[in-house]
């Protein structure tokens, strides 16, 4: 027997976006039965108008609606939010269908009819999803400052640094004392909060994944 899964998100909410009203007010009554935050909007454009709020947020999205259809709207919010997972519900789904979801993140590809406890598996797993897509937002933020914090000549040695340069093949590219250097390297460290240079390399890494 299929062991359904349990909420492990505080304060998240839901937003559903159907053209259907009578599909709008069926899934409020589910999720407010369970105690989650709903919002019901008839249309892509009625959820943009929306002030989003500052919580992990689940989107249930109709695929087939009157004018922007919920593949090409999912395809654009991944671009610009791709914190917030979408959920797909329809009524006339097929195999490319789901292929094209699944690609730009998609939790799930509900056929309707489907079981509500499909659909609360998927949103619980929508939100912790989107928890964890919010904090690597914040720490990929604070990592840029980080970065940015650091000076022109800070950053040239840093690249030095990591591509496994001497101190005193640094001093001699740009010309300064390996005192200097290894000044200029403890500021960095200090800068970039590194614990190692094992650190100061991941973090790079990351910086070029942002990059791309």
């Amino acid at each position: 027997m299929r062991q359904s899964k349990q909420p492990v998100v505080v304060g998240g909410t839901v937003a559903v976006v159907d053209d259907d009203l009578s599909v709008r007010e069926a899934l409020r009554n589910l999720l407010s039965s369970v105690g989650l935050d709903i919002h019901t909007f008839a249309s892509t454009h009625e959820f943009l108008a929306w002030s989003i709020p500052d919580t992990p947020i689940c989107l249930v999205l109709d695929v087939r609606m009157p004018g922007q259809n919920g593949l090409d709207f999912q395809q654009e919010l991944f671009r610009t939010r791709v914190e917030i997972p979408v959920v797909f519900i329809t009524a006339h789904g097929d195999i490319p269908m789901s292929v094209r979801a699944m690609k730009f993140g998609a939790i799930e590809f509900l056929t309707k009819p489907f079981r509500d406890q499909d659909l609360l598996d998927a949103i619980y797993l929508g939100l912790q999803t989107s928890q964890i897509r919010r904090n690597e937002k914040t720490m990929t933020a604070d990592l840029r400052a980080r970065y940015d914090s650091l000076s022109v000549r800070e950053r040239q040695v840093m690249d030095m640094i990591l591509d496994g340069k001497l101190t005193k093949q640094i001093a001699a590219k740009f010309a300064l004392s390996e005192i200097t250097v290894k000044v200029c390297r403890a500021q960095i460290m200090r800068k970039m909060e590194a614990a190692s240079l094992l650190e100061l390399g991941r973090m790079s890494e990351t910086l070029e994944r942002i990059r791309d």
